[in-house]
């Protein structure tokens, strides 16, 4: 998706008009322009911008398409080092532009609805919904790139840290031994 447009795409459009045409729109939407989607990184630079390549069009049982491509770049906190971590999101789906419940129960499994008006859709909410969904659940810096790494390998069995060294025969649950003789 590298020769996208960077003109700004339309809020909202008639997707069933695009749909007949068989159209293609390709822009950009400003992540700072999806609020439900900036809550849910980290962060992303000043200007950072989605881009957005959507093809509309019908299939042969007549039903309305939208098929996209979706990059967003995005700071995340990875889990382990609970740092920022540079990260581009990239979506590829296809949805089915339903008016009503009863439309989207009739749509093939491979299809995932996009509840539209009669007439309009809202691109920018298709997007940041889109997005949300491709959102890794446990962003993890490559484990070589992570500053946690030192930390992770002290702790690991297989690693080269010296282990603590416990005097033969000493049992770890003596402890436990002495509180089970002591009577409350």
């Amino acid at each position: 998706m590298s020769n996208a447009s960077n003109a700004e795409l339309p809020k909202s459009v008639d997707p069933y008009r695009l749909a007949e045409q068989t159209s293609t729109l390709e822009g950009i939407i400003p992540i700072s322009g999806l609020s439900r989607f900036r809550e849910a990184v980290l962060g992303f630079s000043d200007g950072a911008a989605c881009r957005v390549k959507l093809s509309f069009y019908m299939d042969s049982e007549r039903r309305r398409i939208v098929s996209g491509e979706l990059e967003a770049p995005v700071d995340l906190e990875c889990q382990r080092c609970m740092g920022a971590m540079g990260a581009t999101l990239v979506s590829r789906f296809t949805l089915g532009l339903v008016t009503s419940d009863e439309q989207a129960q009739q749509l093939p499994k491979e299809l995932e609805p996009f509840l539209t008006d009669d007439f309009t859709a809202d691109l920018w909410s298709m997007v940041e919904d889109e997005l949300l969904l491709v959102l890794p659940p446990f962003p993890l810096h490559d484990r070589n790139d992570c500053p946690a790494r030192e930390d992770l390998e002290a702790y690991e069995p297989d690693s080269s840290a010296a282990e603590p060294v416990r005097k033969s025969g000493e049992n770890p649950f003596s402890v436990l031994a002495d509180l089970k003789k002591k009577k409350h």
